[in-house]
This record gives structure tokens, sequence and C-alpha cells, in this order.
């Protein structure tokens, strides 16, 4: 019997890694090819008399309010002189971004077909890390000086748990992840499971769009968080659900499992320190898995759909 089981799992495994193969295939067809705008390059380079021209190519990156003589003391600034070879030497090879960039512009065609890929510029923010990806139906930013390194000299001021994935590799999570909140419709939400839900979304949209990425990389955890909480998923669940926090509105449960924190706080010694933050978030993900397991639905529906709907109707249980 136990033979027979196994054989079945088995043979599920392999049509399901079979038809899984031939999407890729089929997607990675779709040959968005994408072209990479090095803005902070040109910038770093401007002078008096290319400075027009670079206004007319990139009109909105320059503000009315400001003269040329600002942009131009801007651009010679030591600091900024600084940050523009720092971030020249991390992107000096832009290859595996820009095809990390097309793969996932490639997934988003393909569940999206109507979508365009927009025209993608490069900038330097001052390590505005708060705006390191601004995309529009037309254009997508990327901030490069905030993909350094989480060791970098620049961030030395900022919490290691914020700079923790001010890497390279995260620019497309990132990126995946501007598209993902532009493509969800959640109404208001009032609950801790509303917010759970919600991000549940924002992460299972990255499943399906960066399938080249870690399970530890789409949630921006190290591998030994993400191993945490799938070894606790069951505890934390029990820990919701005995609480009554699921359906609570009290506005401080974002600040203890949804928003980035160095840990989440359960507020018992023998767990805080050893938790990663945004367990709220890594639990909604579990839940829309779920969902989306026991449900005949398209990932743009689900995008759609109310807390109730996806809480009810995805059967879930942690793991154990």
């Amino acid at each position: 019997m136990k033979s027979t089981i196994l054989y079945l799992l088995t043979l599920i495994m392999v049509v399901s890694c079979k038809k899984e193969n031939a999407l890729e295939k089929e997607i990675a067809k779709i040959n968005t090819d994408v072209k990479i705008e090095r803005f902070d390059r040109l910038f770093a380079k401007v002078n008096s008399k290319k400075l027009p021209d670079l206004k007319k190519a990139y009109p909105f990156m320059f503000s009315e309010k400001y003269t040329d003589s600002f942009w131009l003391a801007k651009k010679a600034d030591t600091l900024q002189i600084q940050l523009f070879n720092e971030v020249d030497k991390v992107f000096e090879d832009f290859s595996n971004t820009e095809l990390e960039i097309e793969s996932f512009y490639n997934h988003l065609k393909y569940y999206y077909p109507e979508f365009n890929p927009p025209r993608i510029i490069t900038i330097t923010s001052d390590v505005d890390y708060r705006n390191s990806v601004i995309v529009t139906d037309t254009i997508a930013v990327l901030a490069l000086d905030i993909y350094l390194g989480s060791a970098h000299e620049f961030y030395g001021g900022i919490s290691k748990y914020l700079r923790a994935n001010f890497n390279k590799t995260q620019l497309v999570v990132d990126l995946a992840n501007a598209y993902a909140e532009k493509y969800t419709y959640h109404p208001k939400r009032k609950t801790l499971l509303d917010e759970m839900v919600y991000f549940g979304k924002l992460l299972y949209f990255k499943d399906v769009m960066l399938p080249f990425k870690t399970e530890a990389e789409r949630i921006g955890y190290s591998e030994e968080d993400i191993n945490w909480a799938k070894a606790n998923e069951s505890y934390i669940w029990r820990y919701f659900v005995s609480r009554e926090l699921l359906f609570s509105t009290d506005t401080k449960l974002p600040q203890r499992f949804i928003n980035p924190a160095p840990f989440s706080k359960f507020y018992l010694e023998e767990i805080d320190a050893d938790s990663p933050g945004r367990l709220g978030q890594y639990i909604g993900w579990q839940i829309v898995r779920a969902y989306m397991l026991q449900n005949d639905v398209s990932l743009r529906d689900m995008l759609i759909k109310s807390t109730e709907d996806i809480f009810n109707n995805s059967k879930f249980k942690p793991r154990k």
C-alpha cells in the first residue's frame, strides 16, 4: 500500500514538473527584450553643453524648480561622485540583472498580455531606500545605490534589518513587488487577517513571476529566517488563533507581525529574539498558496478576491 502511494506521489510530481518546464519554455519565447537606460552614468558624465540634451531626453528627471547650475553643482559634488563610482563598481556588468528583469517581464506579459514593457531607467537616489523602485505604465525607475551590498559603508546609519536586502540580487524582487502592488486590489485593510492576505497576494504574485528566485529571496528573508518560519509555522498559527488576533483591528498588530522589523513581537522571551520579522506576511502567503491549490482560480482573479473568500476557501492547515 505504501509503495503504491509513493508511486502515485512520484508520478504526480513528475507530471507537475513537466508541466512547469513546458510553461517556462513557453514564457521564455515571449522575449520582451528589455533595454536598460543608464541615466546614472549619463548624469555622471554630463557637462554644461550636454545638459540641455539630457534634460530633453529625460524631462521627468529634472524638476523645473532647479536651474542648470544646481544640476551641474550636484553632479560635481564630492559625495555624489563617490556614489557614482560605487554604483559603477557594483553594476559595471548589468547583464545578469537585465536577464532577470527580462525574465520577470516575460512572465508578466504571459499572465497579462496587455502589458507593455516600460522604459527602464537607472538612477542614483542619495540612498532613498523607501523609493528604490518606482513604476508607472511607461517607465520603471531603479535606484541602483540601494543595491550595493548590505554591508556597504553608505548604509552604516540604516538599521541592519532594513539593509539586509540592499543587494544586487534583490533588485528584481523589489521590481516585481512594485508590480504586485499595482495589480493587486484589496479593500481597506482593517484586521490582521486583511493585512496577512494582502501581503500573501503580493508574495504569491512573486511565486508566479519569479520562479528563478528562492522562497527566501521572494520574501526578503535569509535562509535561516525562512527555515525558522517553516519550522514554527504551526506554532505561529496557534498563537494567532488562540489569542483571537486574526479578526482584531488593534492598530499595533501590523507593527508586531506585518511591517519590516528585526523580529516579530510575540512578547515571549523564548521566541521573539529568534524569530524573523513580518511573520504575518509569511502566514498570509501560506494561506493564499493553500487557496490557489484548493480552487480553480486564475492569478489575476485571485488578486482581486476578498479576505473572506480567500480565507474561507483556503482550507489552510499549517505544516507541522
